[in-house]
């Protein structure tokens, strides 16, 4: 057999691993989609699969009709944008000191932050020390102890290694200071890993609830992965003088998934492009 026959083979081997992870991670989408605009009837004798029965926005009606799970949703956006700018600012700023061999203890610094990794205080002590610095039922409660991930800092570290030691020797002798080198050098030309690490940071603020379920009560800090955590786990319909009783509570529960899942679905797109490079440095000079 040829080397381009195998090369063949390959290919069309890979590409149909991906064409069938694809067909997975969609059939289930669709199957909530679906559910999410189907009829009464449809729902209740389970002839739904990935397409509608009975075309029917009822559903969203009631959704959109929620000024609690609107002002959820806003509440959510503003506070993984907020997450985001902080835990960038903070994973940079561990990660790019962390690439200078002259900086004392950097070994024994890289250490214990791995050691996080592995070994956690676990759940009780998380709660207590949230509760001693008076943050429960506060956005801080849901900011401040995820703020900095050290793989995602290993990605920015490794990346930061990958650029040429010439162009910080040149901004040295141009005067720079490391301040400058890091806003005007380095973090214009890490756009890939910034959006990599932006992207990571973003979805798992959006789709974390549990640090919501476990220091805020106030609803109005709600997030809107707590607030489908509520639909979806205690069976409730959401209150409201909208809701609509003879509205089966699967339709509801398929159109709050969507509702909570499109608009963090819409930031792909935008990052895709810096995506995959921004992965691949980091697991290639990690």
């Amino acid at each position: 057999m040829s080397h381009l026959s195998k090369n063949r083979i390959v290919d069309y081997t890979a590409a149909f691993v991906i064409l069938l992870t694809v067909i997975v991670c969609l059939v289930p989408f669709l199957y909530i989609l679906s559910q999410s605009l189907s009829s009464n009837r449809a729902i209740i004798s389970q002839a739904v699969t990935i397409y509608p029965i009975d075309f029917n926005i009822e559903a969203y009606k009631v959704v959109f009709g929620d000024h609690g799970m609107l002002y959820s949703l806003f509440y959510t956006v503003v506070l993984t944008v907020v997450f985001v700018l902080l835990a960038l600012t903070v994973t940079i700023l561990a990660a790019y000191p962390l690439t200078k061999k002259r900086l004392k203890g950097r070994s024994a610094l890289l250490l214990l932050m791995l050691f996080t990794m592995y070994f956690s205080g676990g759940l009780i002590p998380d709660y207590l020390n949230i509760k001693s610095l008076n943050l429960l039922d506060t956005p801080m409660a849901l900011i401040l102890p995820g703020m900095m991930s050290v793989y995602y800092m290993i990605i920015l570290k490794s990346f930061f290694q990958s650029l040429p030691d010439s162009l910080e020797e040149a901004a040295h002798l141009d005067g720079c200071s490391e301040l400058q080198i890091l806003l005007k050098i380095v973090l214009p030309l890490s756009k890939p890993a910034l959006a990599t690490v932006s992207l990571l940071y973003a979805v798992f603020r959006w789709n974390y609830f549990q640090d919501a379920l476990f220091y805020i009560t106030d609803q109005q800090l709600y997030t809107i992965q707590l607030k489908l955590y509520n639909v979806i786990n205690i069976s409730q319909q959401m209150s409201g003088e909208n809701v609509n009783v003879n509205l089966p509570s699967e339709a509801l529960k398929a159109a709050s998934i969507m509702f909570g899942t499109i608009p963090i679905l819409l930031v792909y797109p935008w990052l895709q492009k810096y995506f995959v490079s921004g992965i691949m440095i980091g697991a290639v000079k990690g």
